[in-house]
């Protein structure tokens, strides 16, 4: 938990020495690898806001709660087994004012201009952080999403945006993390992520083959039901979490098979993670890292 006083004194920062920000990325110990000694990778995930999704389950203002946010954040961080967050400029720099990132990996995510729900959604304009900003501050790469709709033109200036920052972490060093999804509009205008074996093996593809060198570049994927687009590619992956399912325990099996993989590397979650059916965060966290744990072996 927060204390009254601990959250009040971030507000005052916020409030009175915006500078702390800088002062607070330029103090951050940065660990000396960016896998774990067992060479995998799990990452919470807290981008989610910035897009306006904020729902989790039935509730749909879950993640509106700013301090409970960054105190389920605090308990999943805590766990030793994490290695660190990909989020959003703003949450980063809370949990930096809180003190909660030293030694782990952080990674800055940069397009969050498609809200969900918006006629625009799939252009997914980057307004988060950029590779610049990531090297000058000391973090350990950049996530983009790439939703991939042939039916909306809105892709193409995603796929170009995506294919430049590739291209610019990469000239730098640094961890091109790039979440390629295939949706489809559904009648009404609703997008739909495909799931199936084709519709996923060709966005990998597509994503892998973004910008002027892939040997920085990393996948984000949602785990799939066999390995068609896991065998699509050699670059690192990682499954993501998604929308957490009423089910914890078919999310941990999912997860597990995927993991299984010699291409895939770890996990990225958010909501399954921070807003576990029970609440328990930290028994969240534990469960999926034993996935992680035993896949590795």
């Amino acid at each position: 938990m927060i204390s009254e006083a601990r959250w009040r004194e971030l507000l005052r920062t916020r409030a009175t020495d915006p500078s702390a920000v800088a002062r607070a990325y330029a103090a951050r110990r940065r660990r000396p690898s960016l896998l774990s000694g067992n060479g995998t990778l799990f990452l919470v995930a807290a981008d989610h806001p910035a897009r306006g999704a904020l729902g989790v389950g039935d509730d749909p203002l879950a993640m509106a709660d700013r301090r409970s946010l960054l105190e389920r954040l605090l308990v999943a961080l805590a766990h030793p087994a994490v290695d660190g967050l990909l989020g959003t400029p703003d949450i980063v720099e809370e949990l930096l004012l809180l003190d909660a990132l030293h030694d782990k990996v952080v990674i800055g995510s940069m397009n969050r201009g498609g809200l969900a729900g918006a006629d625009w959604e799939i252009d997914d304009r980057f307004t988060g952080y950029t590779a610049r900003a990531i090297a000058e501050r000391g973090l350990d790469g950049g996530k983009m999403l790439l939703r991939l709709v042939d039916s909306d033109p809105g892709t193409v200036p995603t796929l170009h945006s995506c294919a430049l920052a590739v291209s610019e972490l990469a000239a730098r060093g640094l961890l091109a993390m790039v979440e390629p999804l295939p949706y489809e509009a559904q009648p009404g205008g609703a997008l739909r992520l495909r799931r199936d074996a084709a519709g996923l093996a060709r966005a990998v593809t597509v994503a892998s083959g973004l910008g002027e060198t892939s040997a920085h570049t990393w996948l984000k994927l949602p785990a799939p039901e066999d390995d068609v687009a896991l065998n699509a590619t050699t670059l690192p992956m990682v499954v993501l979490g998604g929308v957490p399912s009423a089910d914890a325990a078919a999310d941990l099996r999912s997860w597990g098979r995927a993991l299984r993989h010699p291409g895939v590397r770890g996990l990225v979650v958010g909501r399954a993670l921070l807003y576990p059916p029970d609440g328990d965060v930290g028994a969240a966290v534990d469960a999926a890292a034993k996935v992680l744990e035993a896949a590795d072996e």
